[in-house]
């Protein structure tokens, strides 16, 4: 039994003095008397001494490529190997997991990349975060990230290439319903899969309850793919309050990916990004601010994700996300919401997000409370998941 003696505990139901008791990756204890509960001290077999600390909840970023590096220029890895791009991964499951993120969901990665990473940590031959994955994005032919997405025109070829998504292993379908920022010649907000087709895409994962993720930036695209059924809006920057109040009246989650853009447009050319990459993200920044006003007044539900792998938008980075939504209108008690609880629900996991007894023990000791200062989360003095100190 290991204990984490003396800290505070913060997660969404609030802030408390206690020690937290683990057990086979499992928490199992929590409180002024989690000694007692556990049995006394002869039960206690190593211990993490958290005086002055606050224990919280491990991240969960419900938005990254683990095949990117933060690279100025995506397409640069194109040519590249797989072999390549494993190494790539298994370094960036390594940052992120020592930023404190204790679970990841990868929204598009060439190939099997993402789900077999996900059964290596799981097997434990690297060391990472849990990674929940989509396998290949389902996309237009020609569409926005064609370069390593699956492409599929009309109903019934959308519907088979989410099938194959499936039958890989995939806990999430992921699709193109607009343009993006670092596909040249794609039109950021215009649609791209129909409505006929985001209704098929839907439709394949219904009848395994698999939850749908929808890349989209255009107020129509967004529209088209609430109205279809999906779980969650990737980035939604051209949101309108029509948008928002559809997304808000269904439960259809925010992931907002403030990372991305500001990685673009916080570098620009002069770091390397491409020009056309520049201008489409100058642009969607300046209309990203209304989005956020606009799910804000409709109570939006917001998921955290990052986008992590985009130009200079590093895993190792991951906490910044949660002080973007911050400087957004997000309280601190609602960036550690929707890094915590909400992520944990939008990707189906009910063992995750709260420091509670039954709970996985991904846990990470801070030297502040993050509710009061959203940067607590920057530098964690230790990680945990599963139970075991990683970092």
């Amino acid at each position: 039994m290991h204990l984490i003696r003396g800290g505070r505990v913060v997660d969404v139901d609030g802030t408390r003095e206690a020690d937290v008791a683990v057990a086979d990756g499992e928490i199992v204890a929590v409180g002024p008397d989690a000694v007692a509960e556990i049995g006394g001290e002869d039960a206690v077999d190593s211990e993490t001494d958290a005086s002055g600390s606050v224990v919280a909840p491990g991240l969960i970023d419900a938005h990254v490529h683990v095949m990117m590096d933060g690279r100025p220029d995506v397409a640069t890895a194109v040519s590249e190997s797989d072999y390549t791009a494993s190494y790539r991964s298994a370094g960036n499951l390594r940052d992120a997991l020592e930023a404190g993120v204790t679970t990841v969901r990868d929204l598009g990665s060439r190939g099997t990349l993402a789900l077999d990473a996900g059964e290596a940590v799981a097997a434990g031959e690297i060391d990472g975060p849990r990674v929940l994955a989509c396998g290949r994005n389902v996309i237009m032919t020609g569409g926005h990230g064609n370069w390593f997405g699956r492409e599929a025109d009309g109903p019934a070829e959308v519907r088979k290439a989410a099938r194959e998504q499936l039958k890989a292993g995939a806990d999430v379908l992921k699709c193109m319903a607009t343009g993006g920022v670092l596909t040249e010649g794609a039109v950021t907000g215009a649609p791209e899969l129909t409505p006929d087709e985001l209704a098929a895409f839907t439709d394949a994962a219904a009848p395994t309850d698999t939850p749908t993720a929808a890349h989209a930036h255009g107020e129509r695209g967004i529209k088209n793919a609430v109205e279809a059924g999906i779980t969650s809006i990737e980035h939604g920057t051209f949101m309108d309050r029509e948008a928002a109040e559809m997304m808000a009246e269904r439960g259809t989650y925010w992931v907002p990916t403030a990372s991305a853009l500001r990685g673009i447009a916080d570098n620009g050319v002069e770091a390397g990004i491409p020009e056309d990459a520049v201008a489409k993200a100058e642009d969607a920044a300046d209309r990203f601010d209304d989005a956020w006003d606009r799910a804000l007044d409709a109570d939006v539900p917001i998921a955290m994700g990052t986008d992590a792998g985009t130009p200079f938008n590093f895993f190792a980075d991951i906490p910044r996300e949660l002080e973007y939504m911050v400087d957004y209108g997000l309280s601190p008690e609602g960036a550690l919401e929707a890094a915590t609880v909400n992520a944990a629900d939008l990707l189906g996991l009910d063992d995750v997000g709260r420091i509670e007894g039954g709970y996985r023990a991904d846990l990470v000791v801070l030297d502040a409370d993050p509710t009061e200062d959203v940067t607590a989360w920057r530098e964690p003095d230790a990680v945990f998941a599963a139970g075991d100190q990683v970092a």
